[in-house]
């Protein structure tokens, strides 16, 4: 039987999820301005929202009412919800809602919704269109986080289009660096950040 913590979420990955906050809070600079870019159940959108602080933003995106509506509740919850503008569009359309150069910190968090329907994944195409259009709109010192699922119901293609993509970003322009479980079976996530020269 799965374990979930109280927002139905499946703990077997929620070490992953914390480890990458942590990350993500030695370095990304406080109060800025992040990108959530699929919200899910919003524990990356409360997550940034702490971050943001009274003075930052977040902007949290997903193409399902119903990850709205779970982000939204957690939001209100945790008294966080005037930090964030939760958005009903596919991330890879998230140039429309932030400039070019003006975003501190991107989380990425591929697959489906926790608990959701299967059919609706992420997939290879906007998901690379995706993170290119969050990498110009990062700033000088802005990171990128990105959490890749793969296998099961969403196969391998998306997980495969993404490391290609990122193996061959300018060297000059940005440092990538990909994480493994090694010792994990059944195809474990993979976390990869992205720092902007």
């Amino acid at each position: 039987m799965q374990r979930k913590d109280k927002y139905g979420e499946d703990m077997k990955y929620s070490q992953i999820t914390e480890w990458c906050h942590e990350i993500i809070r030695t370095q990304a600079k406080r109060e800025g301005l992040y990108i959530d870019a699929t919200m899910g159940k919003g524990a990356d959108t409360a997550f940034l929202c702490e971050l943001a602080g009274e003075q930052g933003h977040v902007i949290a995106f997903d193409i399902q009412e119903v990850a709205l509506d779970y982000t939204k509740k957690r939001l209100e919850n945790e008294n966080l919800i005037g930090r964030a503008e939760l958005i009903l569009d596919g991330h890879e359309h998230m140039a429309r809602y932030a400039g070019e150069k003006t975003v501190d910190l991107i989380c990425f968090n591929f697959g489906y919704l926790p608990g959701g329907n299967h059919e609706i994944a992420t997939r290879a195409e906007t998901s690379v269109q995706a993170v290119e259009a969050g990498l110009s709109l990062l700033k000088s010192g802005g990171m990128m986080c990105l959490c890749i699922y793969s296998g099961g119901d969403t196969g391998f293609e998306e997980k495969n289009r993404l490391m290609e993509y990122l193996k061959n970003l300018p060297a000059k322009t940005y440092t990538v660096i990909v994480n493994q479980y090694f010792n994990r079976v059944n195809q474990p996530p993979i976390p990869v950040f992205v720092w902007k020269s």
